[in-house]
């Protein structure tokens, strides 16, 4: 261990021994940037960065079972990513492949897919619906991953299957315009019956959504880090919990 390693070591016990475990967010999102850009800076390849940035989650995981969060939505693949070129985009899916497996058999963790399923190749299905059939008694932390995942298509989809449940029910349009509320939409999102994400954290310095979860954040708290997701830390991931804890949350009042 080198000095630096040793002060970051000691700032980052220092934060931990004065975080107020009351006032951690019980559920945090995650936009995963930065791969690409940490791989070239360190002279590696897509696949490189991207494989780092996998290797990154499940120290993440172990951070916010330390510190009592609950739910944990990472962003790992959007739906714009399917633009890439089939060389990065074929091996970054084998990547999220390779990782989800790990989540599901890691023992701790209740995966859980939010996107959209019909995107994606017939092997990433199986992989994502197998991992979440073989967690879904497990009680810890729920991990939301977000593979073909937009905050546009989730809200369309939201919308279909609540027409599609209303008029199997014989509901006419004119009877669904009169019901329809914000509740009646938050039932048919990916991640219905879970809290909104109290804490948005995105890496790499960019200070945007690029649609994560749109109607889920209405409220939500963000945090935007300089470092790139696979040099993300401890120490980055304290400052974030200790940044959240200090603001005073009006929820639009």
């Amino acid at each position: 261990m080198n000095l630096r390693d040793l002060v970051y070591g000691l700032y980052a016990r220092r934060v931990e021994g004065r975080l107020d475990h009351a006032q951690v967010p019980k559920h945090i999102g995650v936009i995963l940037d930065g791969n690409r850009r940490w791989a070239k800076a360190s002279g590696g390849t897509a696949a490189q960065g991207h494989k780092a940035g996998a290797d990154k989650i499940s120290e993440f995981l172990g951070w916010c079972h330390e510190t009592d969060v609950e739910v944990v939505t990472l962003w790992m693949l959007s739906t714009d990513n399917f633009d890439r070129p089939e060389d990065e985009l074929i091996p970054l899916l084998g990547i999220i492949e390779d990782t989800v497996r790990d989540l599901a058999a890691d023992g701790r963790w209740r995966v859980h897919h939010v996107g959209t399923l019909d995107l994606l190749p017939a092997r990433t299905q199986s992989v994502l619906k197998e991992a979440e059939q073989a967690t879904v008694g497990i009680d810890g932390i729920l991990v939301n991953v977000a593979v073909g995942y937009g905050g546009r298509q989730e809200i369309a989809d939201a919308v279909r299957s609540l027409l599609l449940e209303h008029a199997s029910k014989g509901t006419s349009f004119e009877e669904l315009a009169e019901i329809v509320d914000v509740e009646h939409i938050s039932e048919h999102l990916y991640t219905r019956g879970q809290p909104d994400p109290d804490l948005v954290i995105r890496t790499s310095g960019e200070q945007r959504l690029s649609g994560f979860m749109l109607w889920q954040s209405a409220h939500s708290e963000y945090y935007f880090c300089e470092v790139f997701w696979p040099a993300f830390r401890k120490v980055d991931f304290l400052r974030a919990l200790r940044d959240y804890a200090a603001r005073h949350r009006r929820y639009g009042s």
